[in-house]
């Protein structure tokens, strides 16, 4: 059961569209919960990805049974295999049969410093632990298995709670990261002065 006092995101608050989704969850606390301890971890950047009208998305060419999970119901973690070595975790938006989610990019670690740090053992600094989606994933020990997840369960093994607020002046905004197609949408969140936030670089091959 969760702690006492530390809110789980309600599942209607996150049945909405990833644009405006992405933003919102600037601030709460992604936790995983596994036998090696607890990692939790506030998220400072963020990417939303709709479906079928978003060209950068998995869902863009209609689903299947990999993307199953990204068609919801909000509240769940889409969890994907990328470049045949890392995992990647989203946040499960809109209404069941309406694709979208929310990739979660990077964050800032609240709790499980040490256990984040073995398993981020190159990180330079403790705000770079969890930078990049991929290590995020990694330091939280999200892998497959944690795939269609209910992140508004109390009683699941990883949770999304809410945070502090980020004003809206810290919130800045600007193309995603790493995709082929609709490059210059700007539909990347980040809390500006995080140094979680990674490196912007244009273009790529993936497509989330």
């Amino acid at each position: 059961m969760i702690d006492e006092g530390v809110g789980v995101v309600g599942r209607d608050e996150l049945a909405v569209d990833p644009v405006a989704l992405a933003p919102w969850l600037l601030g709460c606390v992604l936790e995983s919960h596994s036998e090696e301890g607890t990692v939790r971890v506030r998220l400072a950047e963020v990417e939303a990805y709709r479906g079928l009208d978003d060209p950068a998305s998995h869902c863009y060419r209609g689903r299947t049974p990999r993307n199953d999970v990204m068609w919801g119901p909000a509240g769940h973690l889409y969890v994907y295999f990328v470049y045949g070595m890392h995992f990647c975790a989203n946040v499960v938006g809109l209404t069941d049969g309406k694709p979208g989610a929310v990739l979660v990019r990077a964050g800032e670690v609240l709790e499980g410093q040490e256990l984040a740090r073995t398993r981020r053992p190159t990180a330079r600094g403790n705000g770079t632990v969890a930078k990049g989606p991929a290590v995020l994933t990694s330091v939280l020990g999200l892998d497959a298995a944690h795939n269609g997840i209910d992140l508004t369960d109390p009683d699941s093994p990883v949770r999304l709670c809410h945070g502090d607020d980020v004003p809206a002046e810290r919130i800045r905004t600007g193309p995603r990261v790493g995709v082929a197609a609709a490059q210059d949408v700007p539909w990347r969140f980040w809390i500006d002065g995080s140094p979680a936030v990674s490196t912007y670089r244009r273009g790529g091959r993936v497509r989330r």
